[in-house]
């Protein structure tokens, strides 16, 4: 009988070992799957602070809140039921998909550019938080919710691409902990951004000491953070665009681009004794983001020439009786 008790002792502590293996297995690939979609993660936060611009400080949370519930349910429920189907029954499509969602962040990172060297973005609208109520919660909600479901479809279809070797069962396992992770990572980071600038009137109001002037550097810190986020998310969005287009056009058959770029920054890691491989990364960062820019900046003048792009001259914000209308809420 004791026999019997150790000999399943031994069984329950052999099985427990390998789950533990398995769950150190899956957290390992997520881990590279995550990190593999850290352009968008970072333009993903960059962007979701837009969304609470203009309300009132009590409501930034519970707004914040709403649009992370709706990113997961648009990763868990829309996008991974969908892209697990793919994987197993049509694996030749993902390069292809994955190629198309580059496309979509080098358009989206040489727009930025675009925006940014044109002075577009220096006329958006102001909007008081005595001007926005639930209908225009519920509205801002859901275009942010919208946004998400793009750019969660580009973090899933990057980390599917990195684990598209496992087994079924792993790979859905892998990509639920990237979906939680990833989530919990940009609106955790988004709202300690938004917040950060309460937190420092907070403490400036209550001391006139250090802590007082921790608080203001707070608050003044607040608009330069956002800028620094904004631009790292363009920067972003044109390397991982860029690359992901050159390790497509690899796996398709055109070799020449991501060997050209391989090649250089090969040679890169050995003309320096020390830090090579660094240097050798920023070699092929550098080229992927030129990739991404040139691309992209293709992109943008295509979407501007077509009728339903970008190319009217009339001012988004503008109604056609020359007075402001409400502001968009996708950015």
């Amino acid at each position: 009988m004791s026999g019997g008790l150790f000999a399943l002792l031994d069984d329950v502590a052999v099985l427990a070992r390998m789950a533990a293996a398995s769950v150190d297995d899956v957290a390992a690939a997520a881990g590279r799957a995550s990190a593999k979609a850290a352009g968008v993660v970072v333009d993903d936060t960059a962007v979701t602070p837009q969304y609470v611009h203009g309300l009132a400080a009590k409501r930034e949370l519970p707004i914040i809140k709403q649009i992370a519930i709706g990113s997961v349910r648009n990763k868990l429920i829309l996008i991974l039921p969908a892209i697990l189907l793919l994987s197993q029954f049509a694996p030749w499509l993902l390069t292809p998909i994955l190629m198309l969602g580059g496309t979509y962040l080098c358009y989206e990172g040489a727009e930025k550019v675009w925006a940014k060297l044109a002075g577009h973005d220096k006329h958006e609208k102001k909007v008081l938080a005595t001007e926005i109520g639930p209908e225009q919660e519920k509205t801002m909600v859901a275009g942010a919710v919208r946004t998400d479901l793009i750019l969660s479809g580009e973090i899933m279809v990057i980390a599917l691409n990195e684990v598209a070797d496992e087994p079924f069962l792993a790979r859905a396992a892998i990509l639920i902990v990237v979906a939680l992770f990833i989530t919990l990572l940009v609106y955790g980071v988004v709202a300690l951004i938004v917040k950060m600038d309460d937190v420092g009137l907070h403490l400036a109001g209550r001391s006139t000491g250090l802590v007082g002037k921790l608080g203001l550097g707070l608050v003044k810190a607040m608009p330069k953070l956002l800028a620094t986020i904004s631009v790292v998310g363009t920067v972003a969005m044109l390397w991982v665009g860029g690359h992901i287009l050159l390790v497509g056009a690899d796996d398709l058959g055109w070799h020449s681009p991501y060997e050209f770029v391989h090649h250089l920054e090969e040679a890169a890691h050995d003309a320096v004794t020390f830090a090579g491989g660094a240097i050798g990364w920023l070699v092929n960062t550098a080229f992927s983001a030129l990739v991404g820019i040139v691309w992209g900046a293709v992109a943008v003048l295509v979407m501007h020439l077509l009728p339903f792009g970008h190319g009217s001259d009339e001012d988004p914000h503008e109604s056609g009786d020359g007075t402001d209308s409400a502001p968009d809420p996708a950015p």
